[in-house]
């Protein structure tokens, strides 16, 4: 299978099998979709992707992880219009990526109180996330599917549901922030209600009209997190549902331990530098425990990766250090039927046209991390 080869993905038809991965843009001023979104998911679109994924479209006002991030609502389409349109222009199909970031939130800057399956502090907040109740489920719940039916409206090919990183469904299914005694939480078929039921209203609400997929993490890389026995199950229940019409794997807490997902180095002067004191100085001082350096290697998410491919029929995207063609072409050898990239794309927004013309293209791409503190300015890579 070659990575340049077009793909089916559920109703919808893919130029060729290489995602842009969300990365959250800090372009949304107002919360709304404005000419730097779409420049930003344009460049990509032309650059060759497949697909692009705008990241993250909250499906509520609390789930957002701060007010400059868009949320669903009739308010946001006509921007987000002018940006699929922009995307199909250049021969490429748009996703829009349907969440809510639940204990990630930060709620000092939402003006409302962040939510978790628990009780917990949010240092960023420096405020209680509270304890999601019964009725607060079921409104997270159905909102992801009105989001889902706006993101048709806006002209969206696809949607990617975010069942990973710690936020409100992932939090659910972790151990270690879940600690409720009711009937989302204790077991893993408790605790994974909330992502199962998101899933499940965002298909009922599309049907076939576009593709649906879920980022879920396959380990949260904190001691007492989900890790990937419990990930696979959750994986077979998703696929039995028939919800989704792909996966897409991650891992990682952006709530405990981001850096397990980027790996590279961890730019912890420069994310200071987007703080005011004290919390600049907090940073400095014990940011390492929070912002760990993981040494990088290409497709570093293989290995677990490996583990769903053999388990599932359902069609998956490899994530996760996928820089370079030959990266690509092992994936498509395991049996991954799609790849998604993010940094190197930043650094190189055409680098996939050039791929595709000259296969011994190398990405420039140093995976120095210093873009992840830019999203409080607009996403971009220092160095191109």
């Amino acid at each position: 299978m070659d990575v340049f080869q077009q793909a089916r993905l559920g109703p919808l038809s893919l130029r060729n099998r290489i995602i842009k991965a969300a990365t959250f843009e800090g372009m949304a001023r107002g919360a709304l979709a404005g000419d730097d979104l779409i420049a930003f998911h344009r460049a990509h679109a032309a650059g060759g992707v497949a697909m692009t994924t705008v990241a993250y479209c909250a499906v509520a006002p609390e789930g957002r992880t701060q007010r400059h991030q868009i949320w669903m609502r009739p308010e946001a389409l006509p921007g987000l219009r002018r940006l699929t349109d922009a995307v199909h222009a250049e021969g490429a199909a748009a996703s829009a990526q349907l969440g809510h970031a639940g204990p990630v939130a930060n709620g000092k800057s939402n003006r409302v109180p962040a939510l978790g399956p628990s009780t917990s502090f949010n240092y960023q907040a420096m405020q209680l996330t509270r304890q999601a109740t019964a009725d607060d489920i079921a409104r997270v719940t159905a909102a992801h599917a009105t989001a889902a039916r706006l993101a048709i409206e806006a002209g969206f090919d696809a949607v990617e549901i975010h069942l990973g990183h710690n936020y409100f469904a992932s939090s659910f299914l972790s151990p270690r922030l879940n600690r409720r005694r009711d009937d989302y939480g204790g077991s893993l078929a408790n605790r994974a209600k909330v992502a199962l039921g998101a899933a499940r209203a965002v298909r009922d609400a599309v049907g076939d009209r576009i593709a649906v997929l879920a980022k879920l993490n396959m380990d949260d890389g904190v001691p007492g997190g989900l890790w990937l026995d419990e990930s696979l199950q959750v994986a077979q229940w998703l696929e039995r549902d028939g919800s989704v019409d792909a996966l897409e794997l991650t891992a990682g807490s952006s709530l405990l331990n981001p850096m397990y997902l980027f790996r590279g180095d961890a730019p912890l002067r420069e994310f200071a530098a987007t703080f005011k004191q004290p919390a600049r100085l907090g940073i400095k001082i014990v940011g390492d425990r929070f912002i760990r350096a993981y040494p990088y290697r290409e497709a570093y998410l293989l290995d677990s990766a490996r583990q769903f491919r053999a388990a599932l029929q359902l069609p998956l995207v490899l994530l996760g250090g996928i820089s370079q063609r030959e990266t690509m072409d092992l994936a498509m050898a395991e049996g991954f039927q799609f790849v998604a990239m993010a940094r190197a794309l930043l650094r190189e927004p055409d680098l996939i046209n050039r791929m595709q013309a000259k296969p011994a293209t190398r990405s420039l791409c140093v995976h120095c991390n210093k873009c992840m503190p830019t999203i409080f300015t607009g996403t971009h890579c220092v160095l191109a």
